[in-house]
């Protein structure tokens, strides 16, 4: 996976939100940055097999760098992520991380898909939306494709769902996708855009 491409476009700083879509720059102490940088360490240091020929000291330099990707990162942490470098951008000159926890990011659960789905429901919406919460941590909801890429490295969302990013011609209609594996397969499945369930949530992916 190491010349893996981000789908990300330019994008605003890294930033939380002060009312929803609307982003505010957020940055991290010294010591908040000193205790993430720890934490990525010592996470890809025990998992080379995501990113095999790759150094940490180089994917550092990046991240001390662009403090807003350090943020971004800290709240993918945060909400339960365990985010990973899973391969490098060439073109781009950018390392991907990915949200490498076992089972979807538990502080991204009980979400419906975007914004249009929370606002169509009349009663018993949920905190939030998974489009909504990408946006506000400044990350990537994972396509198809990324998420399976993201399976072929361990086993994930064995016993959880993760919302993925869905195609317009399924969104327009009122569905979005998620995926999970079950029986040592990895299944994609479809759902009602406004449906939010306690086991399903999303991942994510930031370029650096």
């Amino acid at each position: 996976m190491h010349n893996i491409h981000s789908n990300k476009k330019a994008r605003q700083p890294a930033s939380s939100m002060t009312q929803r879509g609307e982003p505010a720059r957020q940055e991290l102490s010294p010591e908040q940055c000193e205790g993430l940088l720890k934490t990525l360490k010592v996470r890809f240091e025990k998992n080379m097999n995501r990113h095999t020929g790759l150094v940490w000291a180089k994917v550092q330099v990046k991240l001390e760098t662009d403090p807003t990707k350090l943020w971004s990162l800290s709240e993918m942490e945060r909400t339960g992520g365990e985010p990973d470098v899973v391969g490098y951008d060439a073109k781009t000159g950018e390392y991907i991380f990915y949200d490498c926890s076992a089972e979807s990011p538990t502080g991204r659960r009980s979400l419906c898909y975007d914004r249009k789905a929370l606002e169509s429901r009349k009663e018993y919406k949920p905190k939030d939306s998974a489009m909504d919460m990408a946006a506000s941590i400044d990350i990537e909801m994972l396509t198809e494709e990324q998420y399976k890429e993201l399976q072929t490295l361990d086993e994930f969302d064995t016993k959880s769902s993760s919302w993925l990013k869905t195609p317009p011609e399924i969104r327009r209609l009122g569905g979005a996708i998620f995926s999970d594996r079950r029986y040592d397969h990895v299944f994609v499945y479809h759902n009602g855009a406004d449906s939010y369930y306690a086991s399903r949530g999303f991942r994510g992916l930031l370029a650096v």
